[in-house]
């Protein structure tokens, strides 16, 4: 939310460059075959295809009776690999034929310059080759294929790799150092030790295999609160796989955590207040906020420079707010609010207010500057709405369960800080953009090849880390572009069916940049409220009434869903979050009067 509120979201990552070829003589006459089962025609033995993406066909086949068939979906380019044993300075030829629109075949981890070919289209069979020479303590190399995001897609047959073949695999040891992180009511984070000659680990849950992942961490993820669970984890490489890790137990935390109910009604509505600025709507004194709005976020704190942490608000001056209260008079309203039941919290940043909590010093300072304005005005808690330039993702932080980013560690390390200060009523509530949470399930941070917007997604990690704290997470679903939804289509704001594919994911959880192992769980129902504007002048991406209504008899009673089908149905569903409480007003109290009205049975 800001003063003036036009955002041109852009997606940043564009087709990598392909065709990169090692100019390396060819394979010896004496090489041998290494790839297991190129022709398919054992299924996908050997072969280990991204998200669930590729399977094995009978038509249209190169050679033999099978092909491999790879599907892209917006997420994911149906990457299919294989790991093979090899020596190390020698000669390799890699070669395979393909059908379809931007195939891919390449070979990484070779220890020198990793190679790949592509064509852009084969409306029928073509064959891809490539070579590549092993570096020096090199033992074993990736071949894969690939399409790309969102084409049709793509068959692969007759893959083949000639070379020296390596020394025989051996089967790795078990890991050790396996230990469990700070659960939530639904996830435990592990860690364990890299094992020598692994390509990837298996974590069970009891006898039950839950993820393969190739680092050393996971989170394991949709448990029940107040619930002890066993853990162990194994180590996998081309010979099979190793015993199981000694066993870790974890319990998860009891639910809520601070971030439930805390005196809400079942379904609120949320609505900000320009305490600070008037903004062309209208200054609004607190004591005439009507009753409807149950949490009333004020309007900025801003921070004293970009970088100090340093958070300072003040009412909105008489000079562009003739009307403004006295600081007497607007604290005494904010009992009189609370005494009814409302939530007030402070709103840190908006567009305007860049915060980037970038070193431990602006850490602190933010803790000791929001504290004092919650115990100035005597407020129930904080709204987090960082926008811009505020959460980005340096290169290399790839994982939105352990964030190793300085704003965002900070961030989450100072809203952890207040939560412990102020306890369990404390409410905390955040606002981010779409870019910054459901873009993450095509995009997060800079991307594997670089070259992506580092603000991806960039707000996954805090929510994450702060889930069991959280009051309500109430996403802009306005002044964005299109956005892909779990059924991998492009969804459009301004009308009921996004605000349905926004919510839906949520409250479904989903795999951030494609990656299975990488899978931001669901929040809970009565964490969640959907943000709109309220009027027209308040925000590009306005619904009218009657769409609002049907995206909520969507998600809280499945009816009037139009074409996008819902991974579950909510009655629990918060409510409604609004930019703004001034707008509103300026609009006849459309949006709160419609969601007073709106029968939630």
């Amino acid at each position: 939310m800001a003063r003036s509120r036009p955002l041109t979201l852009i997606l940043a990552g564009a087709l990598a460059a392909g065709g990169l070829l090692a100019l390396t003589p060819g394979a010896q006459a004496a090489d041998a075959e290494l790839a297991r089962n190129g022709g398919f025609e054992a299924g996908l033995d050997g072969w280990t295809c991204t998200a669930g993406s590729g399977a094995v066909v009978t038509s249209p086949v190169h050679g033999g009776t099978k092909a491999l068939k790879a599907t892209p979906a917006g997420s994911d380019n149906a990457r299919c690999s294989q790991t093979v044993t090899v020596k190390p300075n020698s000669t390799y030829a890699l070669s395979g034929w393909v059908r379809g629109s931007y195939v891919y075949l390449g070979a990484s981890g070779t220890g020198t310059t990793d190679v790949s070919t592509w064509t852009g289209s084969a409306p029928d069979w073509q064959k891809l080759s490539t070579s590549f020479i092993t570096g020096p303590s090199t033992t074993s190399v990736t071949i894969y294929t690939h399409g790309w995001y969102g084409t049709p897609a793509y068959q692969a047959d007759d893959l083949s790799l000639y070379g020296p073949g390596g020394d025989p695999v051996q089967l790795p040891a078990a890991p050790t150092g396996l230990a469990a992180g700070s659960p939530t009511s639904t996830t435990v984070p592990l860690t364990w030790s890299a094992v020598s000659g692994a390509t990837s680990y298996h974590v069970y849950r009891g006898a039950t295999k839950i993820q393969t992942v190739t680092g050393t961490s996971a989170t394991a993820t949709g448990l029940t609160a107040s619930t002890a669970y066993t853990f162990q984890v194994s180590a996998v490489n081309a010979a099979g796989e190793s015993p199981k890790s000694a066993a870790v137990t974890a319990t998860t935390t009891s639910g809520g955590g601070g971030g439930g109910d805390q005196g809400l009604p079942a379904h609120a509505l949320v609505g900000y207040l320009h305490a600070s600025f008037a903004n062309g709507s209208g200054y609004t004194r607190m004591a005439d906020v009507p009753d409807s709005w149950d949490v009333i976020n004020l309007a900025f704190g801003e921070p004293t420079s970009v970088t100090s942490g340093d958070i300072r608000f003040s009412l909105c001056p008489a000079t562009e707010c003739p009307n403004v209260e006295s600081v007497a008079e607007f604290k005494a309203a904010i009992k009189a609010k609370q005494a009814a039941g409302k939530k007030v919290l402070i709103s840190i940043g908006g567009q305007n207010g860049q915060v980037q909590l970038s070193s431990t010093a602006a850490r602190d300072a933010f803790v000791t500057s929001v504290s004092k304005i919650i115990d100035e005005y005597g407020l129930d808690g904080l709204d987090i709405d960082f926008e811009g330039h505020s959460l980005s993702l340096q290169t290399g932080d790839t994982d939105f369960r352990n964030p190793t980013s300085p704003v965002v560690v900070n961030l989450i390390q100072a809203v952890k800080t207040l939560k412990a200060k102020y306890g369990a009523k404390f409410v905390l509530t955040m606002a981010p953009e779409t870019f910054f949470v459901q873009l993450g399930y095509q995009f997060y941070g800079s991307g594997p090849w670089g070259g992506q917007d580092p603000r991806a997604g960039a707000y996954l990690p805090v929510i994450h880390a702060l889930r069991d704290d959280l009051t309500l997470l109430h996403v802009q679903d306005y002044n964005s572009g299109p956005i892909m939804g779990l059924d991998n289509q492009y969804h459009s704001m301004g009308g009921a069916d996004f605000h349905i594919a926004m919510t839906d994911m949520l409250l479904t959880g989903f795999p951030v940049a494609g990656n299975a192992d990488r899978f931001f769980p669901a929040l809970r129902a009565d964490q969640v409220a959907i943000g709109l504007p309220a009027s027209t002048q308040a925000g590009n991406g306005h619904t009218t009434p009657s769409e609002v209504n049907k995206a909520l008899d969507c998600l809280t009673k499945k009816v009037n869903c139009g074409s996008y089908q819902t991974h579950g149905t909510w009655p629990a569903l918060r409510g409604l979050m609004t930019w703004s409480i001034n707008w509103d007003r300026f609009n006849q109290w459309e949006f709160s009067k419609n969601f007073d009205s709106y029968n939630w049975s």
